[in-house]
């Protein structure tokens, strides 16, 4: 069943929040804690699962933290949500094989309609177009505020 957990909904902002406020430098753990209000030790979980599964790309040391893999149009809300419902590992009861007649040939197809009908609208739905929602409705990137000294 699609539902939208916490790690859902977590895994959803900070790759959009990586996208958006993404500088010449990686984006620390840290600032997208602060500024999404996710507890850090379930951001770094599921920043792991994303770096796992090439969504993210990591890198160490003091300067480290997680960019994008990928390019933000090549990134749907639907790959994440398959990430995070594997991992997750719960399973769905409109899948299961028992039940009465009327929930295996009238409810559960109802259910299974819907849910390919909403991945099928969050397969379209890219990173890129959620950071243009965010530039439209003025929230403020932080890589704006960081000079770029590279020549």
């Amino acid at each position: 069943m699609l539902r939208l957990s916490k790690k859902l909904l977590f895994a959803i902002e900070a790759v959009v929040d990586i996208a958006y406020h993404a500088g010449p430098g990686p984006v620390r753990s840290g600032d997208i804690s602060r500024r999404q209000g996710i507890p850090r030790r379930y951001l770094e979980q599921v920043l792991q699962q994303l770096v796992h599964r090439g969504v993210l790309a990591g890198q160490r040391g003091p300067r480290g933290g997680y960019r994008l893999a990928r390019e933000r149009r090549r990134i749907t809300v639907g790959e994440i949500v398959r990430i995070v419902r594997e991992v997750e590992g719960a399973s769905d009861p409109v899948e299961e094989a028992n039940g009465s007649q009327v929930a295996v040939k009238i409810v559960r197809p109802i259910w299974l309609s819907m849910q390919q009908e909403m991945m099928g609208r969050l397969d379209d739905l890219t990173i890129e177009e959620l950071c243009t929602r965010a530039r439209a409705s003025n929230i403020e990137s932080e890589a704006a505020q960081v000079p770029d000294f590279s020549i």
